[in-house]
């Protein structure tokens, strides 16, 4: 993408309904040779969680459920938002203490 204009990935999801409550869908990134980095994430309830870094950018949202579906959007974006980006179901209790910033396995990336 050039900076400064909008980046949509959308995230087809199976195995579970975007809808239960029992889990949420994050979104984390790869830069090339960097560290994963979280981005956010959406529950079944409908809340969504963010970065604090990240968060006055990006957006998650699932606005058709019978697609089961997840879009997250980025705003403005810069050469440093480049990098592989990934879905993955997550636990509603993994996804809040990857808020509070505990440590939490990404294992389920395998």
């Amino acid at each position: 993408n050039i900076p400064g204009q909008v980046l949509t990935l959308s995230c087809k999801i199976s195995g579970y309904l975007v809808t239960d409550s029992s889990y949420c869908t994050d979104f984390i990134r790869q830069p090339a040779g960097k560290a994963l980095e979280w981005v956010g994430g959406m529950c079944g309830s409908g809340n969504t969680y963010y970065s604090d870094k990240l968060k006055s950018r990006f957006q998650i949202t699932r606005e058709d459920t019978s697609s089961n579906t997840i879009t997250l959007q980025g705003k403005n974006v810069q050469a440093e938002d480049t990098a592989v980006y990934y879905c993955a179901k997550e636990t509603q209790m993994k996804i809040l203490l990857a808020i509070h910033n505990v440590a939490v396995s990404l294992t389920w990336l395998a």
